[in-house]
């Protein structure tokens, strides 16, 4: 029997012989013949205990945290960046992952040394790139490493000391110790971790820029999400100018939190009142519905757009933006079997105007009246917002921060609800509580 195997350097995959694709991964001349793990049991090894801290007389020290003055960037991190924590912002390419972390510098300059580093460009196109935001940063205070080698980083960062840190991106950058290309599962993984060394050493913030692949995840694997302290999404589509920052993980506050952003010419502008900017072009049309959408602390108005066609082919098509497919392939099929609304030979699209991507369950009812009223081509009545979850059996059920969501409603002047069941009454608002979806087919003017 041979004493060698084989190991993908992509996604450490092991075969017993070779082959010019992983069968595990797809990568392409990434295997590597090496040779068997030994079974010889390894000797014990002998080690100190470490010292045990009683947590009961460890003083509750509050952190303080570092305010970019950035007021949607700091509530979505928390309150503000920790010393010594890692967060990871990711995003489609051109989604405006830099143009964020360069508004940053120019903001935290003013009171702090920063330190951008970046393989992809160089010093000019930095300067270059400031100008263009119109940013205004303190040329003492800001320092610039074009580097792509992670040693030759940490060593920087052991000098220099700058109190923030940003990495662009960590797909261009890698170590010595792995031999394989830059971008890697493996040199991620090793980078990130020399990093989060240093960072908790020598209390450096570091924001760690990643990229979407085409799965959808950040920076390749999974393991760079678990290393860091904080992850956030920057989402939207880089064709509409309104992108959400969100808080997928955070260990030092609460996650979940959003932000809504537009994206200018000289860069990244936070949405005051989201609701008034999303309804902006809304008119009361066949197919077209308003729901309330909470999102971290943030609830806002948007429109839900729905049309109907009849299928062209045997089997009817659902096509959605900014919505999950299986929910609406799902919601269809309640539709059809609860509300007797045979969708068998019709085509349903289904958009999310202002090129969101949401999958709140609250989403549920509004997606069907929309689509009961593309069917019927009849509209709500004007001023009305919806919102509720929808169940297996055609029954509404209820959705969290209802009382944000009739709130909101109400601070834009819409005069109607309808939403699941709902103790109370609110003046100069009409609510209509649906238990059954069967019940929305009497809405409809």
């Amino acid at each position: 029997m041979s004493d060698t195997i084989y190991i993908c350097t992509n996604c450490d995959a092991q075969f017993p012989k070779w082959s010019g694709r992983c069968l595990e991964c797809g990568a392409w001349g990434s295997l590597e013949q090496t040779k068997k793990p030994t079974n010889k049991v390894k000797e014990t090894i002998k080690a100190q205990p470490g010292k045990v801290i009683e947590l009961n007389e460890v003083k509750d020290l509050e952190i303080k945290r570092l305010k970019t003055n950035i007021a949607g960037f700091d509530r979505v991190m928390g309150g503000g960046i920790v010393p010594g924590g890692v967060a990871l912002l990711g995003g489609d390419p051109g989604v405006g992952k830099s143009t964020l972390a360069l508004q940053l510098i120019d903001s935290l300059t003013a009171n702090y040394v920063c330190l951008y580093i970046s393989a992809e460009e160089s010093a000019e196109q930095v300067v270059s790139r400031l100008k263009r935001l119109n940013c205004k940063q303190q040329a003492d205070k800001l320092k610039f490493l074009p580097e792509d080698k992670v040693e030759t980083i940490t060593a920087t960062l052991e000098q220099e000391k700058p109190t923030v840190a940003i990495i662009d991106s960590i797909q261009t950058i890698y170590t010595e110790e792995i031999p394989s290309e830059a971008g890697s599962i493996n040199q991620v993984r090793a980078c990130t971790v020399k990093l989060l060394e240093i960072a908790k050493r020598l209390k450096i913030a570091i924001i760690i820029i990643g990229h979407v692949t085409k799965e959808g995840t950040l920076a390749g694997p999974k393991t760079m999400e678990h290393l860091v302290d904080v992850v956030l999404y920057l989402e939207g589509d880089k064709y509409r100018q309104f992108r959400l920052l969100r808080s997928i993980k955070n260990r030092f506050a609460h996650s979940g939190e959003v932000a809504v952003w537009e994206m200018t010419k000289t860069g990244l502008k936070e949405v005051a009142n989201p609701s008034q900017v999303f309804l902006a072009g809304f008119a009361n049309r066949a197919g077209s519905v308003i729901t309330a959408v909470a999102e971290g602390s943030q609830v806002f108005l948007i429109e839900i757009q729905a049309l109907i066609s009849k299928t062209s082919f045997g089997y009817p098509k659902r096509s959605v933006s900014g919505f999950e497919q299986k929910r609406l392939e799902l919601l269809c099929t309640i539709l059809t079997k609860r509300a007797d609304i045979n969708l068998n030979n019709f085509d349903v699209y289904l958009n999310i105007v202002g090129g969101l991507t949401l999958k709140e369950p609250a989403l549920d009812l509004a997606v069907i009246v929309a689509i009961i009223s593309a069917w019927q081509d009849k509209v709500l009545p004007e001023k009305t917002v919806i919102f509720g979850e929808v169940g297996l059996s055609g029954e509404v059920r209820v959705v969290s921060k209802t009382k944000e969501r009739v709130k909101e409603a109400l601070k834009l002047g819409f005069k109607q609800i309808i939403l699941p069941d709902f103790t109370g009454a609110i003046k100069n608002l009409e609510l209509i509580k649906i238990k059954e979806i069967s019940q929305l087919l009497s809405l409809f003017k």
